[in-house]
């Protein structure tokens, strides 16, 4: 799958000019608030600033968010947020999270998201976001949220449980549970037409599209309802446990390729992937799931499906495989990771990028608030 580096010298992301800000409005909204949306899409997804990215981030929703910049139309309105509101859900060394922001993006930088073209920007820049999710959990049934599972899931990653049964509800916190509105807001604040994500965030839209009517059924209609928008992406399992996705927060370091890997590391944790003591190589996800998953990853560094690279590894071992599979992964990795080594240390040109972005996304998410606080008797 090729990515494109962004250029050796960098890119001045163009000034936001608040004379400007009509214009810039106008692309998503019409003159009237009242107003159907114009037949144009507005493309928004989040990640969070919590750990470095890696191979299953990269080749699942970051991939598709520059193949999205790619190939969408130039009427569409592409924004990219890393979601510092949403990493607060869990405890955060303070340190380590401004870190990890300032390293988010510069990663999604290096991966070749052009500011010039997305609108790239911190959600914890923008008050709207929290403004919004207040109002919009003052119109949230607590017994929809109560249904989402996704808390649980978190938690139980956080406490390093075996499975969500052992989860104590009592270490849950208001901000945990209540987050799926925050994400509904994020969403909603920019008129969002369309949502990139996986199936396991499919409930979350579900929610900020039941939010919406719920709005638009109160204080007359405002916004089309989200739709998520199906990207082809691979799940990439844990190289020690290939019945769990690879996570960023499972407790083994050993169980994910990080994005700053080096090249020596790469080729250590894919040695030590967990596979079978079947002899050959086939592709067989029931039965052979961490063989079938090197498969996979080295199909999506070449652009090819698990079960046809299979084929060349007939008279070969699970050692040949692991080989390729590392050398895959860093022709992959190396451009974005050089890339990613520089970006991060121009602060200046990170603050840059940062402030532009939240401008332009703060023009944006005003006329929404403005609409907003005019319909339920703020303004």
């Amino acid at each position: 799958m090729f990515l494109p580096r962004i250029s050796s010298r960098l890119p001045k992301p163009r000034r936001f000019i608040h004379g400007t800000r009509r214009n810039l409005t106008n692309a998503i909204h019409s003159e009237s608030s009242d107003a159907p949306l114009a037949r144009k899409r507005v493309i928004l997804s989040g990640i969070q600033p919590t750990g470095t990215p890696h191979l299953g981030n990269y080749l699942g929703a970051l991939s598709n968010w520059v193949q999205l910049q790619r190939d969408s139309s130039p009427n569409d309105t592409l924004l990219y947020t890393i979601v510092g509101w949403h990493a607060l859900t869990l405890p955060q060394d303070p340190k380590k999270l401004s870190q990890s922001r300032r390293e988010m993006l510069a990663t999604l930088l290096a991966i070749g998201l052009d500011p010039n073209r997305s609108i790239i920007f911190h959600q914890d820049h923008n008050p709207h976001h929290t403004e919004f999710a207040w109002i919009l959990s003052c119109l949230t049934p607590f017994g929809k949220l109560k249904r989402m599972t996704t808390w649980k899931s978190r938690l139980a990653d956080s406490r390093n449980a075996n499975n969500e049964s052992e989860v104590n509800e009592s270490l849950l916190n208001a901000g945990l549970f209540t987050y799926p509105v925050l994400q509904a807001a994020d969403i909603l604040v920019y008129r969002a037409t369309h949502v990139p994500v996986g199936e396991d965030q499919t409930q979350h839209l579900e929610l900020s599209r039941d939010i919406a009517q719920i709005f638009n059924q109160t204080y007359k209609r405002l916004f089309t309802l989200p739709k998520q928008l199906s990207t082809p992406s691979k799940r990439i399992l844990s190289l020690k446990n290939p019945a769990a996705k690879m996570s960023k927060s499972a407790p083994d370091v050993q169980s994910r390729i990080l994005l700053t890997d080096s090249h020596n590391q790469i080729k250590a944790k894919i040695r030590s992937a967990v596979t079978d003591s079947i002899t050959g190589v086939t592709y067989d996800p029931e039965t052979r799931p961490g063989t079938s998953n090197l498969l996979t990853i080295l199909g999506a560094c070449t652009n090819r499906e698990g079960s046809d690279v299979a084929a060349d590894y007939r008279s070969k071992g699970h050692g040949e495989l692991k080989a390729d599979v590392a050398e895959a992964i860093e022709g992959l990795l190396r451009g974005p990771r050089s890339e990613f080594e520089r970006l991060r240390e121009e602060r200046g040109y990170l603050d840059d990028v940062a402030k532009d972005g939240a401008e332009k996304a703060r023009a944006l998410s005003e006329i929404t608030m403005l609409d907003v606080r005019r319909r339920i008797g703020l303004s």
